[in-house]
């Protein structure tokens, strides 16, 4: 006999972990499967070091899946975004705050590594008797009715349940067995993320510095030991990445300090360096027979103004609202979500194709017209103030 669930989730990364929270703290019975445990030591290997900013309206989803009483203690507020255009060598960098205070009192939002926030929502989902985490364990078949969806794993278990949430990532099983198509956009880039030490405090300042080839952002982090810390992406031509890859760590150091424009001064490497492809990906539609498609596993976009994880929590977001009007994985439920996610979805990925393309410029024309168009955006208060809320998730 098959086992039964409310609902089967299907990939156990940052989005995976906050939607078991959410939906089990609305007292769902949730199944959650993931082929590989969670990394939760930021010094294990393979471990995640990459940071994710929680903007604003995440908070209110936190709360309700009693995550953010967790991760309080270890975030580090956003209270300024600063735009830095280093391009041209031969004048000052051009260089803008953003203010959160600009919108009330509330900073932008939080930054926490990626890493901790597994081990806290691991730990939480502990907490929810009726959530049913099972790492090591891969959704190996999805076969959906008009009133059920049959699950079968890698461990040869059976579940039955009325609703499956794909989010498996960028190269969704689910998605594909869904048959669902995608459109992907690359860049030929690859991101390196680290953390850093510097001698300057970072004073709640996320900090993206411009030249060519892609942004290189700095984003607070707590001190370590007194010494203060940031959490840093760089984005450049894939060569170039895989070059800096395997520097020897004073020469890597050296191109660093000379890229980051001195923003924090010296910069002193501080963890190991992983690396990432960029890309830009976006599922046909959301939704099938019985199916969501949530996350990566129907939307990707490189890490700029911190989008990618926050458009998955407004597809949570999306997800619990309907729940509570609908009949749970239904056609009607499914619909509704494709329709409440996909314009803004599709628009923000293609605002962020655009910035990053603007960013990769090596051109000097198109350097200028880039800062430029950064003063003007800053410069005049009514049009900061809608990028800004925009930025934040409000619909343009």
């Amino acid at each position: 006999m098959d086992d039964t669930t409310d609902i089967l989730i299907s990939g156990g990364g940052v989005a995976g972990l906050t939607a078991a929270a959410a939906f089990g703290a609305c007292g769902h019975r949730v199944t959650l499967v993931d082929p590989t445990p969670p990394i939760t030591d930021g010094d294990a290997v393979g471990a995640d070091l990459r940071s994710t900013a929680f903007l604003q309206p995440a908070r209110a989803l936190l709360e309700e899946a009693g995550l953010w009483d967790r991760l309080a203690p270890f975030a580090s507020a956003l209270h300024t975004m600063r735009i830095v255009d280093a391009s041209n060598p031969a004048r000052e960098p051009v260089v803008r705050d953003f203010e959160s205070s600009d919108l009330g009192d509330a900073p932008f939002g939080w930054n926490l590594p990626n890493w901790l926030l597994r081990r806290e929502m691991v730990a939480r989902l502990a907490d929810l008797p009726n959530v049913d985490f099972r790492p090591g364990t891969a959704t190996a078949r999805v076969q959906t009715r008009t009133h059920e969806a049959r699950v079968t794993l890698s461990d040869g278990t059976r579940i039955t349940t009325p609703f499956v949430i794909a989010a498996d990532g960028r190269n969704s099983p689910v998605r594909e067995q869904a048959g669902i198509s995608v459109r992907t956009t690359r860049y030929g880039q690859k991101a390196l993320a680290f953390a850093v030490t510097h001698p300057m405090p970072h004073d709640n300042v996320s900090t993206e510095v411009h030249r060519s080839g892609g942004p290189f952002t700095l984003v607070p982090l707590p001190d370590r030991d007194g010494q203060p810390r940031s959490a840093i992406v760089w984005m450049d031509d894939g060569p170039e990445s895989l070059r800096r890859m395997n520097l020897a760590p004073d020469a890597f150091e050296a191109e660093l300090n000379d890229r980051s424009a001195g923003v924090m001064g010296r910069l002193k490497l501080a963890s190991r360096l992983t690396i990432w492809p960029i890309i830009s990906q976006i599922a046909e539609r959301f939704d099938a027979e019985r199916t969501a498609l949530m996350a990566e596993a129907a939307h990707v976009v490189p890490p700029i103004g911190a989008q990618g994880l926050n458009m998955s929590l407004a597809d949570i977001r999306a997800l619990l609202d309907l729940s509570t009007t609908h009949e749970m994985g239904s056609a009607a439920m499914l619909e509704a979500y494709h329709r409440a996610r996909y314009k803004d979805v599709a628009t923000r990925v293609a605002g962020i194709t655009t910035l990053n393309r603007t960013s990769q410029a090596g051109q000097p024309m198109v350097q200028a017209l880039r800062a430029r168009g950064m003063q003007m955006l800053h410069d005049v208060t009514p049009v900061r103030r809608a990028m800004m809320e925009l930025g934040l998730g409000a619909r343009g």
